[in-house]
């Protein structure tokens, strides 16, 4: 579509006629990355450990299936958005052609792109945790001349944060420029390889009692940290503080419930895939598109629940409660991270074992650590590839299809950002509303999909997900009135409950400041685009072409 006339010739609304990207990946595909977005290891279990000191009355297991049925309905509207408008950008293209060009970009700039900067030393963090600092002190390792800081501690520290940080950022930035076809051989060898690696733990807590694992956690605590019974040390601890795990079960529903929002913070990213679905075959098959974001989901709670599981019959459900709620409140015995894998390879009382099984139990990291910037730059590239954002960032690398300068909006900022996280304690709190925001973003978009039958009547018409009915009721939209529920009581319990961390005015305040941020580069670019002959409000009059 012509936008207007500028020397002669007719700028087109679009950079190009087709965006050069290749459908690289499988719905196969598409199912192993929502696992992986939805990191029972990387997330879960890291969750879990703030989960219990913030609500000690509520279960655990209830909380995750609660979570995993509410999440399905926004599984099911996000199919249905991605098979009407299949196209690269997900919340982006969809809330600009549903809900307006600039609403649409300051919500997507906002929760895709420069919320994703904050992440990488969150990601860092459990890098650190889960692979850096039980490796070193299994290995004992020491850093020369290090000090105080010796060994796995120098992680903790300012310098520790940031070089961390700088690997994670590496590390993604080489994932997502190997292109779509490397980046799936490379997480499909990542989830079979850390399946593998849940197996054995699964036999390893099947095939030994809480005895056994009283007696391992003592020997291998004293061994490693010259600790002694460290195992009633921590129940000693946990008294004298007033903890009060409850044992595992299946309610209160009240306190339970209160542990949704919190289950949020991992099992709310299946749909983290959506933004690539221009690169997914079968995009446009809704029961297809629908299989690999609900397997994902779905494939989360199971082993999310078995592990829970099996946590209460081996290592102990008080004893891990309570591991948990020291290490929250910083009065830890263990001086690492309380992490199960590791207390599971202690049944094994060989240090090479201990060792292959942290880096096999680590490949669900390396899988998952590409999801920092992969669709995220997306989310960039269409906002470029519509003009909004300089043409450069819609430019895509000759041999694997990668939008290389998109990325670099992501890997630069997300540097610097590192470093102030690293290095000002204060900027840490500005960090905690990063769920909140991606929410909010993720809640737009299920008002679009509600609004869609209404807005785009020809285009919902012409959708497979219009057909998908039960009892004759379309049910995409509803499943977007669900979505709301569940986003909206989601961000009113973090907005108003202290004990999430997440309403601090300092954080709100930076947020606020992001998406003014956000705002600022669609008004500049409106008016430099504007005296270039384009009109960005015609965006949401078309969808981008293939």
């Amino acid at each position: 579509m012509a936008a207007g006339t500028v020397g002669g010739e007719t700028p087109t609304l679009f950079l190009r006629n087709a965006t050069g990207l290749v459908r690289g990946w499988s719905v196969r595909d598409s199912m192993i990355y929502a696992c992986l977005a939805t990191n029972f290891v990387t997330l879960a279990i890291y969750e879990f450990a703030f989960a219990a000191p913030a609500f000690p009355k509520g279960q655990l297991i209830t909380a995750v299936l609660i979570s995993g049925v509410w999440v399905s309905f926004l599984v099911i509207a996000y199919a249905g958005l991605i098979v009407t408008i299949p196209r690269a950008g997900g919340d982006y293209v969809w809330q600009t052609r549903i809900l307006g060009s600039g609403l649409g970009f300051v919500m997507a700039a906002t929760g895709w792109w420069f919320i994703l900067w904050l992440w990488a030393p969150i990601y860092g963090n459990i890098l650190a945790v889960q692979f850096f600092e039980p490796l070193w002190a299994t290995l004992k390792f020491t850093w020369p001349g290090s000090g105080a800081t010796a060994g796995a501690a120098w992680f903790g520290t300012q310098t520790g944060i940031f070089t961390i940080s700088l690997i994670t950022i590496a590390l993604a930035g080489v994932l997502v420029s190997i292109g779509m076809a490397g980046y799936a051989k490379f997480q499909r060898w990542c989830f079979y390889g850390g399946l593998v690696g849940f197996a054995v733990i699964v036999v390893l807590l099947l095939i030994n009692n809480h005895a056994a694992f009283v007696s391992s956690f003592n020997l291998e605590t004293h061994k490693l940290f010259g600790l002694h019974n460290a195992y009633g040390a921590t129940g000693a601890a946990a008294a004298k503080a007033g903890l009060h795990a409850q044992p595992i079960g299946f309610g209160p529903l009240g306190p339970t419930m209160l542990l949704v929002p919190i289950m949020m913070f991992f099992i709310l990213w299946p749909n983290w895939g959506a933004t690539l679905y221009g690169e997914i075959r079968g995009a446009s098959d809704f029961k297809r598109v629908l299989s690999g974001m609900f397997g994902g989901l779905w494939i989360t709670v199971i082993l999310t629940v078995a592990f829970l599981l099996l946590i209460d019959k081996t290592i102990g459900w008080t004893f891990y409660q309570n591991s948990n709620a020291l290490s929250f409140n910083e009065t830890p015995i263990l001086p690492i991270w309380p992490y199960p894998v590791l207390f599971a390879a202690w049944l094994v009382h060989n240090t090479a074992f201990q060792v292959i099984l942290i880096l096999i139990m680590s490949l669900w990291f390396f899988g998952w650590v590409g999801t920092l910037f992969l669709s995220s730059t997306r989310v960039i590239f269409a906002a470029a590839f519509d003009r909004v954002l300089p043409d450069r960032a819609a430019e895509v690398s000759e041999k694997r299809k990668v939008p290389i300068y998109s990325l670099i909006l992501m890997l630069l900022p997300a540097v610097g950002l590192s470093a102030v996280y690293a290095y000002n304690s204060t900027f840490v709190k500005y960090t905690f509303d990063a769920t909140l925001v991606i929410a909010v973003t993720f809640l737009f978009s299920a008002i679009a999909v509600v609004l869609l039958p209404f807005i785009k009547k020809d285009l919902w018409r012409a959708s497979p997900a219009s057909k998908i009915r039960i009892l004759g009721v379309q049910i995409v939209p509803v499943a977007g009135w669900i979505t709301i529920g569940l986003l909206g009581f989601n961000l009113y319990e973090w907005l108003t409950n202290d004990l999430y961390y997440v309403n601090l005015h300092s954080s709100l305040v930076f947020m606020a400041a992001l998406y003014v941020l956000a705002i600022i580069v669609y008004v500049v670019a409106r008016i430099v685009r504007r005296r270039q002959g384009i009109d960005l409000g015609l965006i949401n009059k078309e969808i981008p072409v293939e």
